[in-house]
């Protein structure tokens, strides 16, 4: 039995780059849905529910980096940049923002091909992986749904503390250093970053833990940052946890 399609989200302003990617996956068996702004791109990930998204860093809407972080608010889907940027920096904050893999332009077709498959093979485990519910104690975080609940009940989560929850569910058992989430969620360094992030941990905790002032599971790494612990996948298979 033939291995299930691959379905690409491709979100690049450049015709005859789109072109080309979805002429090289096609090849490959995979489906591709094309976007050529930041938006157009956000809703198809929504809706398409895809195994990995290609974005470009220069789109005439956004700038790439931020569909990155709106993605990384809902979603744990590999993500790849392609672009034209070669630069250390760039990658280094197309990384931190929540991608999973870069690839400059001009690229090798075999090589995007494998970078893809690798991706998402590590990220998802199979088609449509990285949108499986997960579970930590008494809560579920229903990526699909966007939904957190704790004991069956809706947790009212703020945009900033989902995109800390992300994070932390994205990089399960691995502390996360306060850089690293400031990035996740800020975007840059600001003064009072530190002091927010603190607070809002804390606000996680409060809506999470059973016992805040004794986490189970958002734990605290002095002087380094913070870790979750004891995530699971709703329905445990042979496929690699979110």
């Amino acid at each position: 039995m033939s291995e299930p399609a691959v379905t690409v989200v491709l979100i690049d302003d450049d015709k005859s780059i789109r072109r080309l990617v979805h002429t090289v996956l096609l090849a490959d068996g995979m489906a591709v849905v094309e976007a050529k702004t930041g938006e157009q791109g956000l809703a198809l990930v929504a809706a398409k529910r895809p195994d990995l998204v290609i974005v470009d860093l220069s789109l005439p809407d956004m700038d790439g980096m931020d569909v990155i972080r709106d993605v990384r608010n809902w979603s744990m889907v590999p993500v790849m940049v392609l672009s034209a940027r070669s630069g250390e920096e760039d990658k280094v904050a197309a990384l931190d923002a929540g991608a999973d893999d870069y690839l400059t332009k001009p690229f090798g077709h075999s090589e995007l091909v494998a970078r893809i498959r690798a991706r998402v093979r590590r990220g998802a485990g199979g088609s449509g992986g990285g949108w499986r519910e997960i579970h930590f104690g008494a809560v579920t975080v229903d990526p699909n749904a966007r939904k957190v609940m704790r004991d069956s009940q809706i947790i009212h989560l703020s945009p900033i503390e989902y995109r800390l929850l992300s994070a932390l569910v994205r990089q399960a058992g691995r502390v996360l250093t306060h850089q690293q989430l400031i990035q996740e969620v800020w975007g840059r360094p600001r003064a009072g970053n530190f002091h927010n992030l603190r607070i809002y941990m804390g606000h996680l905790r409060k809506k999470l833990e059973r016992d805040p002032a004794q986490p189970e599971h958002i734990i605290t790494e002095t002087g380094v940052g913070y870790r979750l612990v004891g995530v699971l996948e709703a329905h445990q298979s042979n496929e690699g946890l979110l």
